[in-house]
């Protein structure tokens, strides 16, 4: 999977991702980074300015649309078949976007390619959006001073769902979010530390009876911590009722067995 993010510091991108589990996936060919830097397709030659006063006032400086557009277009000619009729999704990283979430990421880890815009000062000229941008993302509702950080969480959750990138692939499904539950509690050696002592269930060696274990705090967790998750975890998995037991017919013939009412009534006749 290869990400392209757009933005005034691409050595910041780079030094972002280059070490721990991204780093050694992209050293692996299983991603690949390219920061690629808006001020390189300026017009002005002298100082490679980006940005401008906004029409009709207000503070701050806006970046400009031609340099992010012919950007743009540098980055989809290095794209093999994206000139034609394969469409490259451009996420603008913008606190007007839907906030970002697991179910978004599992969605974007199917691409081959994605493309980040970083935005800087008080935003990008609008028509440059219209013209490029296919996803608008936040990671939050707060302001940022650029959309690199935020485009660095995206490319990290994303990148993990991507196969071979994790050691083990059953860490992606079974960690917090999935299925909208958060993750059960995980503990380590030693059995006891400071007083506190490891679920007896986890030292047990019962495979079956762990994962019901793990599947109750992880609901217990959510519906604790994230109600809002926890109803929609239950929305998606309604409590099934209880199936009542049948009673068994009695074949013709069986005898009868008195009540202690019946017995009851037998003593008083006599």
């Amino acid at each position: 999977m290869n990400f392209h993010v757009m933005t005034l510091f691409p050595e910041m991108i780079m030094q972002g991702l280059s070490t721990s589990i991204t780093g050694r996936a992209s050293d692996k060919g299983l991603i690949s980074f390219d920061a690629v830097n808006i001020r390189d397709y300026s017009n002005d030659e002298k100082h490679h300015k980006v940005d401008d006063y906004t029409y009709g006032g207000g503070a701050g400086m806006l970046m400009q649309a031609q340099p992010i557009y012919d950007c743009y277009q540098s980055i989809i000619g290095r794209i093999p078949g994206a000139s034609g009729d394969r469409k490259v999704r451009l996420i603008y990283v913008t606190p007007q976007g839907r906030t970002f979430n697991q179910s978004m990421a599992r969605d974007f880890a199917n691409e081959e390619d994605l493309i980040f815009l970083c935005g800087h000062y008080e935003g990008v000229d609008e028509r440059v959006l219209e013209e490029i941008v296919t996803d608008y993302v936040s990671i939050g509702d707060y302001v940022l001073t650029g959309g690199e950080l935020p485009a660095m969480v995206m490319i990290d959750a994303i990148s993990r769902l991507v196969p071979g990138v994790l050691n083990n692939d059953e860490s992606a499904t079974t960690e917090s979010f999935h299925n909208n539950l958060l993750e059960y509690p995980q503990y380590s050696r030693p059995e006891e530390w400071m007083g506190k002592k490891v679920p007896p269930i986890l030292l047990s060696g019962d495979h079956k009876k762990v994962d019901e274990w793990r599947l109750m705090q992880s609901i217990e967790r959510t519906k604790e911590r994230r109600p809002d998750l926890y109803e929609k975890w239950l929305s998606e998995n309604p409590p099934q009722p209880e199936k009542k037991k049948r009673r068994k017919k009695k074949a013709a013939g069986d005898p009868v067995q008195s009540t202690s009412e019946d017995a009851a009534q037998k003593e008083e006749n006599t």
